[in-house]
């Protein structure tokens, strides 16, 4: 499934497969949003750099993020965990 996540450093909104902790362009953290992948891709050009801007704002940025629960009891989660 595909999820969207935006990266602060990056200033830029990833689609990635699964629920990704780290940006795959600079390693910070990411953070996970609730719009569907669906709803996204209708966005147009400009609609999308709008939401981009709206994502600097911590107050909008806090509303639309979500946090996926289960990632503890992923394998990629364990993996990481058993290398520290």
């Amino acid at each position: 499934m595909m999820y969207l996540h935006f990266c602060k450093n990056c200033s830029r909104i990833h689609i990635l497969n699964g629920h990704k902790m780290t940006c795959p362009g600079c390693s910070h953290n990411l953070i996970e949003l609730q719009i569907n992948y669906l709803d996204y891709i209708a966005l147009n050009t400009t609609e999308r750099e709008l939401l981009i801007e709206s994502c600097h704002d911590e107050n909008y940025l806090n509303k639309i993020s979500t946090t996926y629960r289960m990632y503890k009891y992923s394998k990629w989660y364990r993996d990481s965990q058993n290398s520290i």
